[in-house]
């Protein structure tokens, strides 16, 4: 008996995403939703030598890149690429599971990352363990 697959679809927004959109995206998802958050080449389109993007563009896409990085070193997305054409490349968060036991909310890291007190925080600002 053949296990039937579901094929993957990936969200790619119409417009550039915000930071803040992206992070709507991640506190709301379930495992295994895609999001495509940015296509081009991201280490070049950031770069004021060979982007073609505004500096408020280009500003902003760095913290989205930012932002899907810290993402995944909190374990809340997997970052993948996908080639779509020479030096085109679709970068996509997908979604992890959340811990059973949330400690802290996407919020609360929110606020602990930029230094304002909230309940999840030690004395360091970092994110209770």
């Amino acid at each position: 008996m053949f296990m039937e697959t579901t094929p993957f679809i990936t969200v790619r927004a119409s417009r550039p995403l915000s930071e803040i959109e992206f992070c709507a995206w991640v506190a709301q998802a379930v495992p295994g939703d895609r999001l495509e958050y940015h296509r081009g080449f991201l280490v070049l389109d950031v770069f004021p030598m060979f982007s073609k993007l505004s500096n408020a563009q280009r500003v902003a896409l760095h913290g989205l890149g930012s932002r899907a990085f810290w993402a995944a070193e909190l374990a809340l997305v997997h970052l993948v690429q996908e080639r779509v054409g020479p030096d085109q490349f679709a970068y996509i968060a997908v979604a992890r599971p959340k811990p059973k036991a949330a400690a802290v909310s996407l919020s609360e890291l929110l606020l602990a990352e930029q230094g304002q007190p909230c309940d999840a925080t030690g004395s360091s600002g970092r994110a209770a363990a």
